[in-house]
Formats: C-alpha cells, structure tokens, sequence
C-alpha cells in the first residue's frame, strides 16, 4: 500500500474530499518527523511506537571486496509494534 492508497482509502471511508485527505495525511506524516528530529517518541496506542536511537560509530567490512571501512555514528529510528497491531498481523 502506498500513500496514495493510504489517502483514497481516507477518502472514501471518512468522506472526505482527496485534497484534504492528502493534507490530513501529509500532516501527521510532518509532525511525526518533526517529533522524531526534536527526539521525541511517537507512541500511537493499539499500533505501536516510534523512537530514535543513536548508534556509535563501528568497523564494518564492504562486501564486494572484504576491505574495512569505518561507518560512522548516526541516529535511526526503531518502530516497535503494539501487542494488538501484532495480533492482527498475525492473524
């Protein structure tokens, strides 16, 4: 499913036009970026939640040709499914 779906299926469910539809979208899509980049969580109950994570910086190894490189330190951000987002996957 893409955005574009994400943003027809709003439409039709909540009766919305597309245009505000696509801006509902586009604004919670903005403020969970602009949650994680201040770092923030984002816990959204029954789906799960979003946090950023610092990883230190390691040694890693190139896979075509085995040389070592260094990667460097950086943040990521980790989704950790809620238990009722989990059983319906899982269903």
């Amino acid at each position: 499913m893409t955005k574009i779906d994400i943003i027809s299926k709003i439409s039709e469910q909540v009766g919305l036009q597309k245009p505000e539809s696509e801006t509902a979208v586009e604004t919670i899509i903005a403020l969970v970026k602009e949650a994680l980049g201040g770092g923030d969580s984002v816990i959204l109950r029954r789906f799960g939640s979003f946090q950023v994570r610092q990883k230190s910086q390691r040694m890693g190894r190139n896979p075509k040709t085995g040389k070592e490189a260094s990667i460097s330190a950086r943040k990521v951000v980790r989704f950790k499914a809620g238990k009722y987002f989990k059983s319906a996957v899982n269903t």
